[in-house]
């Protein structure tokens, strides 16, 4: 099998092969914690935009970019190594439900460039930041009807799923990411549409960059929303050749592990992720979710001492204070072993 050649975040590998790399927690819990009103997601620009943009997380990169960097900055800061781009939403699909499906690559340029600047800023020889340009799964899903009277309509198909994520992809490589994240896959052929056109952009750039394929169980069966179980989900999306594969999102880490430990059988020669929600949802409580940063760190470190996780961070309802507590807890331990080593070189 060719080497895999790498044109940006040559470094990663190399990290993940000697310790234990800490993802970033949750944007839109933080963004919660500004309390931001219509007018702030308005800004000037959109003053008179005819719908309600209130909760559009995505355009905050453009009208509030200072609030989007204050997060990265404080994430960093709790001793994340990688950091998301403001992007899970910030498709072309996903913004027409807002009426602002055309600006979708304005976004993303935006929001990596803002990720860039602010892991620049904290970045040092013996501990370098990276940016991984994070592509969602758009609220429409090529697998399953939206109508249950008729099992066969789709309000979505690949070739729009494709060229969403092409357009994606390309603002996100030109705004300064060192890596790609497909994230939070509850439809498997969604995935492969958004791996498809990073392929695809990579073939006519030049560019090649580290990926990480990230998908969410969304109940106790064990399998995906379109219905794969995690190790058929796996052998659907290897191919494209991850530096790591994992889930996120959708359960705490208690509920996640049995996945996780599966993940881990059906891909032993493939880096593990592995970034869940602060447990089960709960309005009661400060972020909506129910771990503190010590019950949350706590289940992560049994993880990491297992040998079970190579990259661990936190999904919805998880802070900087959630990232410190689970970066004290893993440091200590060694990340997974491959059964051999991931195999790339860097570019010349």
């Amino acid at each position: 099998m060719k080497p895999i050649i790498y044109t940006r975040g040559q470094a990663l590998p190399g990290i993940l092969g000697k310790r234990i790399a800490i993802l970033d927690g949750a944007m839109g819990t933080m963004i919660q914690r500004f309390k931001l009103t219509e007018a702030d997601y308005r800004g000037r620009r959109f003053a008179d935009h005819p719908r309600d943009l209130k909760n559009n997380g995505d355009l905050l990169s453009i009208t509030r970019p200072d609030v989007i960097r204050d997060i990265h900055e404080g994430y960093l800061a709790a001793g994340a190594d990688i950091i998301e781009t403001n992007t899970f939403g910030a498709t072309s699909i996903a913004q027409d439900d807002y009426e602002l499906g055309h600006l979708a690559a304005e976004m993303n340029l935006a929001s990596a460039r803002i990720a860039r600047a602010a892991a620049d800023k904290f970045s040092t020889p013996d501990k370098p930041r990276f940016v991984a340009g994070a592509l969602g799964p758009t609220p429409k899903t090529a697998s399953i009807s939206p109508d249950v009277n008729d099992p066969g309509a789709r309000n979505v198909d690949f070739e729009q799923l494709r060229a969403a994520y092409f357009e994606q992809t390309k603002a996100l490589v030109e705004g300064g990411s060192d890596l790609l994240l497909v994230e939070t896959i509850f439809d498997t052929l969604n995935a492969k549409a958004a791996l498809f056109a990073i392929d695809e952009y990579f073939e006519q750039s030049g560019e090649r960059l580290p990926l990480i394929i990230s998908g969410t169980v969304t109940d106790a069966s064990g399998r995906i929303l379109s219905g794969q179980t995690v190790t058929a989900f796996w052998y659907s999306v290897r191919h494209a050749r991850p530096l790591a594969v994992g889930l996120n999102c959708a359960l705490g880490a208690a509920l996640m592990r049995p996945y996780i430990q599966e993940l881990n059988r059906a891909a032993p020669d493939t880096f593990i992720s592995c970034y869940p929600n602060a447990g089960l949802p709960n309005p009661m409580s400060d972020t909506g979710f129910d771990e503190t940063p010590e019950v949350t760190s706590r289940l992560l470190h049994e993880f990491a001492a297992e040998g079970l996780v190579n990259i661990v961070g936190g999904c919805c309802g998880t802070t900087p204070d959630h990232i410190a507590s689970i970066r004290a807890a893993v440091e200590p331990l060694p990340g997974r072993a491959l059964q051999r080593e991931f195999f790339y070189k860097e570019a010349a």
